[in-house]
């Protein structure tokens, strides 16, 4: 048998955690939210106006409800519910640039139902535009409860604090990283295991900017590294793979990784060498 302090000390425990959110609710809720607002995403079509009005108003009853759970809200529920439901067109809007650049910059893409209804990058990047409405309006821990949905989902990890331009496009996208005080402008194009992150990750630089400036119209590919926040890539620069940057580039720039190889061999050394690259 347990010792009967050991029980104590977690009832103690219990009892000082801060007021349970209704995470796995919210989450749910943005799911639903998606597929109404995209329906290749909804498992039916809805068949009319009147019934997409009755969707919109459950969607904004919900929210409220749940946001009303949620301790030291900056503003009553039902305000931040209308506020919220008020940005959906411009939302929408956003995110269908998103899936057009996209499709756009990916040979292998098929039109933009394929996209919207499965590319990691969209669903990723979709959940981090409505965390990042929340995150401005000063919630607590909700946004990040999103953001690690999206993560678990996806293997994309994007902090709710992050900007994000528009035109956004993820390929792959499997161990992406971008941090809080990440700025990425318009057009950018990031492959998977990059990451946008801090030099030093001491507690007293909370508060400061400590991730890079992405401009517009840059491409960062596979494996890149970039940190600091007075790190600036500018417009219409390429970062090679496997980059590792920790300073400023201008605008126009081609940053490259140089791989040193050296091949080893035990067979015949006068055999012809076949790569296939």
């Amino acid at each position: 048998m347990l010792p009967r302090s050991f029980s104590a000390e977690l009832a103690k425990a219990h009892a000082s955690v801060p007021d349970a959110l209704p995470g796995a609710a919210f989450c749910a809720l943005a799911d639903g939210l998606l597929a109404l607002l995209f329906p290749q995403r909804a498992d039916q079509p809805l068949p009319s106006a009147d019934a997409v009005d009755s969707e919109l108003y459950h969607f904004r009853s919900e929210l409220a409800v749940l946001l009303a759970k949620v301790p030291s809200v900056p503003a009553p529920a039902s305000e931040l519910a209308d506020e919220f439901t008020a940005q959906l067109p411009a939302l929408r809007t956003a995110l269908l640039r998103d899936a057009s650049a996209i499709l756009a910059s990916d040979p292998a893409a098929q039109g933009l139902a394929e996209i919207i209804s499965s590319y990691p990058g969209f669903y990723a990047t979709a959940l981090h535009r409505l965390a990042h409405a929340l995150h401005q309006r000063g919630l607590p821990r909700l946004p990040r409860l999103l953001s690690e949905y999206a993560h678990q989902r996806t293997g994309i990890d994007i902090h709710p604090g992050a900007h994000i331009g528009q035109a956004f496009c993820i390929d792959h996208g499997t161990g992406l990283v971008i941090g809080e005080t990440a700025i990425i402008g318009a057009n950018v194009q990031i492959y998977q295991g990059v990451t946008l992150g801090a030099l030093s990750v001491t507690k007293g630089l909370q508060g400061t900017k400590r991730h890079p400036t992405i401009e517009d119209h840059v491409v960062i590919y596979a494996g890149a590294t970039i940190l600091g926040g007075s790190t600036v890539v500018g417009a219409h620069s390429i970062i090679g793979g496997n980059v590792w940057l920790t300073e400023s580039v201008p605008s126009h720039s081609r940053v490259y990784h140089r791989a040193h190889i050296q091949i080893s061999r035990s067979e015949d050394p006068a055999a012809e060498l076949v790569f296939s690259i």
